[in-house]
This record gives C-alpha cells, structure tokens and sequence, in this order.
C-alpha cells in the first residue's frame, strides 16, 4: 500500500516553465533597464526572480540571449497594443488616434519594458539593434497603413506619393518615441498617455489634413 509521506505532502509543486520563465523575464527587465546591460548582474537577476542563477543560464542560456529575449519579448507587447487600440471602423482621425493612445497608454503603463526597448537595446550594438530595429519597421508599418487610410477615407484631394507617406510613418514613430521617452522622464510630473497622444495628434492631424488637400508649406525661393 502507498502512503503518502508528510514531506510528501508538504512538498511545493514544482513551478511550469513557462511562469518560472515569465518571472525571469519579469526581474531582468527591471534590471536592465535600472543597471543597464553590461552592469546588471546574472546574480540580481536571479535573486529578484526567486530562482538560483544557474537555473536562469538552464532556461535563458547566457545574458546576450536573456536581453534578446527580453527585448524580443517587450517589443512584441507594445506592437500588440497597438494593433489592438486600433478599431478598424472607426473614423479616419479615429484610428490614428486610438493608435497613439495605445502607444502611449503601454509606454507609460510598461516604463522599464520602454526603457530597455528605447535606451539600452539601442546603445550596444548588434545583435541588439537589430531586434529594436525590427520593432521600429513594425511600428512604422502600422502607422504608415493608418497615414494611408486616413488620407483616402478623409476625402484627400491630392494624392501622397508613397515615399511621402514613409518618411511621414517614420517621423511620427520617431516623435512618439521621443515623447514617450520624455513624458517617462518626468519624475512626478509625466503627462497622461491621452495628453501625451493629444499633443501628437495635434501636431501630426493637422498637417496630414493640410497636405491631403493640397495645402502644403512651399519655402520662398523654392
């Protein structure tokens, strides 16, 4: 007959993978984007996870591979924001609104997930700026999409040429990643993500519209 032991029973539950690698992930982040990459620590990491450090080399393999994984992860967060802040029959102005929300809610909801994406991964080179360089096209293909449909649907009596519209994607990302950058800086004064989005939409509505019918700013002597 078995009998179950009372250390048996005492026993915790071993943890599934997949939550043990999500604290992981969880606690280098946090590191990361508090140490930076080449000061954080295997051993912080580790000890804020709750695991032992060669446990985190078992699942995560080195400290180049962890980052990748947490920039990989983050980056693949705030897309999913995004997409998902978008509603497809909103209004034109609508969509590209709900977007900059999305970014800026996430942003600012996620400031260590941000931090690693938008200042450390950028400042060590390969294989890193690759990774937040494959989120940036994302980025600018959703709003270079949203650009495009915002001009059709807003009655654009003047055609964008495509490469218009890229270089309109690409300064926009870049604006909303410096305003979100700047707005997590603010240290008990950061703005609201709808103020922060507000500001952008402002700036980015009025001239879309502008040059969707033709009103375009032409410098003298040109």
């Amino acid at each position: 007959m078995f009998v179950v032991t009372a250390a048996a029973q005492t026993r915790p539950k071993r943890m599934p993978r997949e939550v043990r690698e999500r604290q992981m992930l969880d606690a280098a982040v946090a590191v990361f984007a508090r140490r930076g990459y080449r000061a954080a620590s295997m051993d912080e990491i580790a000890e804020l996870a709750g695991a032992s450090k060669p446990l985190v080399y078992l699942y995560l393999n080195s400290k180049e591979d962890l980052f990748s994984a947490c920039i990989r992860r983050e980056a693949e967060a705030l897309i999913a924001a995004v997409r998902a802040a978008v509603d497809p029959g909103a209004p034109a102005d609508r969509r590209l609104w709900n977007g900059l929300r999305g970014f800026f809610a996430h942003t600012a909801a996620h400031p260590d997930g941000w931090a690693v994406l938008h200042c450390q991964a950028r400042t060590h080179g390969e294989p890193f700026a690759l990774e937040v360089g494959a989120l940036r096209q994302q980025l600018v293909d959703v709003v270079t999409q949203l650009i495009t449909e915002t001009a059709a649907d807003g009655g654009c009596t003047a055609p964008l040429p495509e490469t218009e519209v890229a270089g309109l994607a690409h300064a926009l990302v870049g604006a909303a990643e410096s305003l979100a950058g700047w707005s997590n800086e603010r240290d008990g004064a950061a703005s609201s993500e709808q103020e922060t989005a507000a500001t952008l939409m402002n700036f980015a509505w009025t001239g879309l519209e502008n040059m969707a019918h033709g009103r375009r700013w032409i410098p003298i002597g040109a």
